[in-house]
């Protein structure tokens, strides 16, 4: 049986995980899944997916746990991610936890490891903070920052109980160099037997 490298990258806003996921993807030959990216490309492409997604956010809303998987799903179920993927951004809540469980079960799959960026609430805040003035993003206020971090203590930090439990937890210092960060979720993974010959 070809090993598969299924894989969710976890941490607080201002943790870096698109960086590093994007990294570790492309170190080992498996696309992302961003719900980000893919609900972007779904509006860009004008789907019916898309416009649902483009009228919700357009109200300020988020996307419902069901809608999103439905996105993901369709996602993962086309063939460049049938040997392994890296999910980013979900899921972001337990119920999702659930309904991912049913949709890889579906494929006699699971997730072979989860990587948790671990920052400081306080580093996340000042990353975010300096990313707000290089970008000029006027939405990034302290207050606004310190939300998310909180509904991210709130829901998708909980997620991470469920996983350490089936034992698939690796947690990563997030704090360091973009090298010495990838070095250490790398090293990580391979000690689970996951490198780029076995994911490919």
């Amino acid at each position: 049986m070809t090993a598969t490298a299924r894989l969710l990258i976890v941490g607080p806003q201002g943790s870096g995980k698109g960086t590093q996921g994007a990294r570790i993807a492309e170190a080992l030959g498996i696309p992302t899944v961003s719900t980000g990216d893919v609900f972007r490309a779904n509006i860009a492409a004008g789907t019916p997916l898309g416009e649902q997604v483009k009228a919700i956010t357009a109200a300020g809303e988020l996307v419902s746990d069901e809608l999103t998987g439905q996105i993901v799903r369709d996602r993962l179920a086309q063939d460049d991610a049938a040997a392994g993927f890296l999910l980013d951004g979900y899921p972001r809540n337990v119920a999702q936890v659930r309904d991912l469980d049913g949709f890889l079960t579906e494929l006699d799959a699971q997730l072979d490891a989860v990587i948790e960026l671990e920052v400081p609430r306080a580093e996340s805040m000042a990353r975010l903070s300096l990313r707000a003035q290089q970008q000029g993003r006027t939405d990034d206020t302290d207050e606004a920052i310190a939300k998310r971090l909180s509904i991210y203590e709130r829901e998708t930090a909980p997620i991470l109980d469920v996983y350490r439990e089936r034992g698939i937890v690796d947690q990563i210092d997030g704090v360091g160099t973009l090298d010495e960060i990838t070095d250490r979720i790398q090293a990580a993974l391979a000690a689970r037997g996951i490198t780029r010959s076995a994911a490919v």
